[in-house]
């Protein structure tokens, strides 16, 4: 009797894992019982100004985020933080978004968070450290879980929590003389913000020892041969660099909005769910597409493929 009892309870616990992937991207990681309190930490995150997050959200489909504090190479400030979640909550909201490129003003990516902030918050109560860690774990998460095929672009150095920033896009693309470094073993921490996790998705667990033991510097030409970057882009100039990324994710991105969100979602639930639930979850997607206008249109073209 027991097996068939238990079947319906398992079968309701894979259901409600994938809605909650799916349909509540922005349910938290943490909460209270965890001694997370958003509002708090916000407040805490809000003392520490400086920089800002711009998003611009464009025709095509594609939004251009940039990390805007030059003079501390785009480092975190505390309030860069809590924009980076309100652009998150905007980028979630947009129902006409494709892709999404993140990339540094000034020629250079980011190196981390502020270590102003940092020393202030390790100088006081020992939680706030543990409470900026879950606050942008949960942020980079929505930002990874996103129905947009996402890039970094990544201009001089992505140090630190900028590495970590970029394990939560899709695709990276570097420019010449261009490094990507977790350098957190030298300030005697690891990765906080959910980089080691995901870059070990991404390279594998033996490159990401080496990368965050050595706390090695990684060039364009190491970080191809890592599968950590798809490509090197010619230009190290920051327009230029930008156009360069818009025509690689174009590749991508073209197409009709409700099925390029449909693939990244097949893709999210494929990578996060067991075998099971992501089967049952790419079903349910392939329900939203399958005669849609773009399955007819394609349908009534019989297109050849060659």
């Amino acid at each position: 009797v027991f097996p068939e009892m238990a079947l319906p309870v398992w079968k309701n616990l894979l259901l409600t894992t994938k809605k909650r992937i799916l349909q509540q991207r922005r349910l938290s990681l943490y909460n209270g019982a965890h001694g997370y309190e958003e509002e708090l930490i916000k407040k805490k995150l809000q003392q520490f100004s400086g920089g800002s997050i711009n998003l611009s959200k464009e025709d095509n489909g594609i939004g251009i985020l940039t990390l805007n504090n030059p003079k501390l190479m785009n480092a975190f400030t505390g309030t860069m933080m809590v924009e980076l979640q309100e652009k998150v909550t905007e980028l979630e909201n947009w129902r006409d978004g494709k892709g999404l490129i993140i990339h540094g003003a000034g020629n250079t990516f980011c190196s981390g968070s502020d270590l102003n902030a940092v020393k202030e918050m390790s100088n006081s109560q020992a939680s706030d450290g543990m409470n900026m860690c879950m606050f942008m774990q949960n942020t980079l998460t929505r930002l990874m879980r996103l129905p947009l095929i996402s890039v970094a672009l990544v201009q001089g150095k992505a140090y630190g929590g900028g590495a970590e920033l970029t394990t939560a896009c899709d695709f990276r693309l570097m420019t010449p003389g261009s490094e990507i470094r977790f350098v957190h073993k030298h300030m005697g921490l690891v990765p906080g913000w959910g980089g080691a996790a995901r870059l070990v998705r991404i390279v594998g667990s033996g490159a990401a020892l080496q990368l965050l033991g050595g706390a090695a510097r990684v060039d364009p030409e190491r970080a191809l041969r890592l599968g950590l970057s798809e490509e090197t882009l010619p230009s190290s100039d920051e327009a230029t660099a930008v156009g360069e990324a818009r025509a690689w994710l174009s590749q991508y991105t073209e197409g009709p909005t409700s099925v390029i969100r449909a693939v990244k979602k097949v893709v999210i639930a494929g990578r996060e769910l067991p075998l099971e639930a992501a089967l049952r979850t790419e079903k349910d997607i392939f329900g939203t597409v399958w005669g849609g206008p773009a399955n007819l249109q394609a349908l009534v073209r019989r297109p050849k493929h060659k």
